[in-house]
């Protein structure tokens, strides 16, 4: 099974296709697997690249504190392994903070940016500074069965997609997932906005009242990207309405090889 080692992690991808680099990233207490349905679309044109995120699926996490932007520097590392010089990255909620942070920071290596539910920060108005550290203290003294059924009922808008995130969710290690999280809610990008360069599509579940509210503002604070709404699709949105996500990063990825074009 391909891994590579990347900050005393052990860290597992896959590799599909030929073609431009697409690389995907998961959400929070989930793993590459939210992505089965566009790695088999996709991958028919394009190399498609999936990884679980460390702490996540088969990707180990080390002992010790969990630094918010370790996440896009093990996505670079990643990329950097597999020799690829130029990529397309999407990303759903912490995969898609950890996409906004890779576009901002290695902008040489990404082509396009592809983010679906993503905040940019877990302190964008009073709401969020108060609730996100009780949340995290919340979270600490749930049983996972009792967090997995709360994630997957809130977060999903569909059976299968209710299904997944439970059993995903309840799959991981307590103290994983509360160190992963802690780091998670640390990560800030606002400032990083201005500096992403490349095409940027914007994905919002019309359901999603989790990061909806900052998808307007990352669509104001980026030149020049892109914004969709995706119908009937809460948080998970790519789970709940794959044909309508695949239909839309096809529409745009079309888009920047046109663009690209002399």
């Amino acid at each position: 099974m391909p891994y590579f080692k990347h900050k005393n992690a052990d860290l597992y991808y896959e590799d599909h296709g030929q073609g431009n680099a697409l690389l995907f990233l998961h959400g929070a207490s989930l793993d590459m697997r939210q992505w089965n349905r566009e790695v088999r679309h996709f991958s028919k044109s394009c190399r498609v690249i999936t990884l679980d995120a460390r702490g996540h699926g088969r990707s180990t996490l080390p002992p010790g504190k969990v630094m918010p932007d370790i996440f896009w520097q093990d996505a670079y590392a990643l990329l950097r392994h597999l020799n690829i010089k130029s990529a397309a990255v999407c990303g759903l909620s912490m995969g898609g903070h950890t996409a906004l942070q890779l576009a901002a920071y290695a902008p040489e290596i990404i082509s396009a940016l592809i983010l679906i539910g993503t905040p940019c920060t877990n302190k964008f108005n009073l709401y969020e500074r108060v609730c996100v550290p009780i949340n995290l203290f919340s979270l600490r003294l749930m049983p996972m069965s009792w967090l997995a059924w709360c994630l997957g009922t809130f977060l999903g808008n569909t059976k299968e997609t209710r299904t997944y995130i439970k059993n995903t969710v309840r799959s991981m290690d307590h103290g994983n997932f509360n160190r992963t999280w802690k780091a998670v809610t640390g990560m800030e990008s606002r400032p990083l906005l201005s500096r992403v360069k490349c095409p940027t599509l914007i994905l919002i579940g019309d359901r999603d009242s989790l990061t909806g509210r900052q998808q307007d503002f990352i669509h104001r604070s980026i030149p020049g990207s892109c914004l969709a709404t995706i119908e009937n699709a809460h948080h998970g949105t790519n789970l709940d309405n794959p044909e309508q996500v695949e239909k839309e990063i096809s529409r745009f990825l079309k888009e920047c090889s046109h663009t690209a074009a002399p």
